[in-house]
């Protein structure tokens, strides 16, 4: 499969496991998990052909890691950035004293009053380091790259997730948390 074939059933499997499993008709459990062989059969009915290898192939070279298999492969969910209601079973735990989100700049106004909000989508998603905060960045424009002091969020009471494929996640980052260029928001 080219590149292109990936990158397209990708983002095919990024809308019917994240946000839209009725574009098809497919059903998720409460965690997210889709009967490989379902979504295979219904992605077909809308004239989506791919494999089981196809999906085998994405899932192990995605370079987001977005999407896993259960431990025998006949279910496949998103790791996260869902914007319909799933329970993931994360895991609270401590996050590094800072992590990174790539943002534009005509979002910094709206970052500057209320902080990160996670929109529709879970959790607000950060990086552990730059370079991936950037790539999420420059997908809207050119990228700006906020600190966020997760470690000093963490020992003020917020919970922090960390995703199968490294992405970190929380509910909300205020303001007085966000460094912009090395000044506070």
């Amino acid at each position: 499969m080219n590149e292109k074939e990936k990158y397209r059933i990708s983002k095919f499997l990024s809308l019917v496991l994240r946000h839209k499993p009725d574009e098809i008709g497919l059903h998720l459990d409460e965690h997210g998990w889709a009967d490989v062989s379902e979504l295979i059969t219904k992605a077909a009915l809308r004239g989506r052909i791919f494999s089981t290898q196809d999906l085998e192939e994405i899932v192990a070279t995605n370079d987001k890691q977005r999407f896993s298999f259960n431990g025998d492969k006949s279910r496949i969910r998103a790791n996260q950035g869902h914007s319909i209601d799933v329970e993931l079973q994360l895991e609270a735990t401590t996050p590094p004293e800072q992590l990174f989100h790539g943002t534009v700049e005509r979002f910094l106004p709206a970052i500057r009053a209320k902080g990160l909000l996670k929109m529709n989508r879970h959790h607000v998603h950060m990086s552990s380091d730059k370079v991936t905060a950037e790539k999420v960045g420059d997908r809207r424009g050119t990228a700006i790259i906020l600190t966020i002091r997760s470690g000093d969020m963490y020992k003020d009471g917020f919970v922090f997730y960390l995703s199968t494929n490294g992405v970190w996640l929380t509910d909300h980052v205020p303001a007085k948390y966000i460094v912009d260029h090395g000044v506070l928001v």
